[in-house]
């Protein structure tokens, strides 16, 4: 691949149905089945009740908003989400879930507007309606020209790897994970003949063995490997000892990067033998303006993650944050109190590791990472 750098940009979760989904040009049925909201358009209301007017029908690009000059600005050599919604105009609501996200396939131009090289199904939404609403987003998407990773009609096509062609002939390989303590039921798991994710029980060494030799079947020399994994619980800033020794274990077993995604606010960053794992970067994209609760992690504040590596040897060159604001479902500038606070809890929460504010006002590391970076605590 020779000695160039490969950017990425990675992001959490991306969730275009319930509310989002009602103020794009093609909204599908609002009927909801949870505790307090039955119709979608509900989300949009409480939107609207706490920062104003939503112009609906808005552009496909509105959810993305100011990010998407981020993007064009950055120019990311591969760009990868997790897409944390079902795409489809199925009606039968997954039994025992309390939340249920789905948009309309014709509102898909608000996804492929941020021209995504690898969506991210390996998630506890995607199967919200069934394993038929599944196989309708998968087609949706393949429709669509949107490439996918983490979910199939049976185990080989979800557990099979995506491969970004990126310069001078090397690949970016993207492998996806959801695991059960993120709520990813069992029941989801892809098999020989049966529709599902790449499902992992849970993060102990023998799991993160295997999911090792699977990379190593696919890795070439000079490929980047990347495994985006849906783990950990919604809230608060403590990461699992678990979830700490198994992305280690990947790492030690050739991973380059662990794109960590579930919670709804950005958690630990962590350097490890010169590779980035990230534990959680966050929401990204929602409809969750006007919830009441959990407002310390301010979970309205969005992370834009830039991760840069050496092409030949996937060893970790830079990372830039930019830091955003939802606001009227749509992603605006973050406030400078508003860095200000993101950069300082950040630095507290990732042992090891120092963020600092860059002259540009995104967020970075505060030194390049050179030698071994290995934070206590496991």
């Amino acid at each position: 691949m020779g000695g160039g750098v490969v950017t990425l940009f990675l992001c959490g979760d991306v969730m275009l149905g319930r509310g989002v989904d009602q103020i794009l040009a093609h909204p599908g049925d609002p009927a909801l089945r949870e505790d307090y909201v039955r119709d979608a358009r509900e989300y949009v209301r409480l939107a609207e009740a706490a920062n104003g007017p939503i112009p609906a029908p808005v552009d496909p690009s509105w959810p993305w908003g100011e990010a998407l000059g981020v993007l064009r600005e950055a120019a990311p050599d591969v760009r990868i989400v997790n897409l944390e919604t079902s795409v489809t105009r199925r009606d039968a609501f997954a039994y025992g879930k309390s939340v249920h996200y789905r948009m309309h396939p014709e509102n898909l131009p608000a996804l492929a507007v941020a021209r995504p090289d690898v969506c991210v199904l390996a998630n506890n939404h995607v199967l919200d309606f069934g394993r038929p609403g599944l196989t309708e987003t998968l087609d949706s998407l393949a429709r669509a020209g949107l490439r996918v990773v983490g979910a199939g009609r049976d185990t080989d096509e979800a557990y099979t790897p995506a491969a970004v062609p990126v310069a001078d002939g090397g690949r970016v390989l993207v492998f996806a994970l959801g695991a059960r303590c993120s709520g990813v039921p069992p029941d989801w798991a892809a098999t020989a003949d049966v529709p599902g994710v790449a499902y992992v029980p849970d993060l102990s060494a023998a799991t993160a063995d295997a999911v090792v030799r699977h990379v190593g079947r696919a890795k070439r020399p000079g490929d980047v490997a990347v495994v985006s994994v849906h783990w950990g619980s919604n809230w608060g800033y403590r990461v699992p000892r678990e979830q700490l020794r198994f992305g280690r274990a990947l790492v030690d077993g050739g991973v380059d990067i662990v794109h960590g995604h579930s919670s709804h606010h950005p958690r630990r960053v962590e350097v490890y033998r010169d590779r980035l794992i990230l534990h959680g970067c966050g929401d990204f994209i929602d409809d969750y303006e006007g919830i009441a609760g959990y407002e310390e992690y301010r979970d309205d504040l969005r992370l834009v993650h830039l991760v840069s590596v050496a092409a030949d040897t996937g060893r970790l060159t830079g990372l830039r944050m930019v830091p955003l604001r939802a606001r009227r479902m749509r992603l605006e500038p973050a406030p400078d109190a508003d860095r200000a606070w993101l950069r300082a809890t950040l630095d507290r929460i990732s042992d090891g590791v120092r963020i600092a504010l860059a002259p540009d006002n995104t967020l970075a590391l505060a030194h390049p990472p050179t030698g071994r970076f290995s934070p206590s605590g496991v």
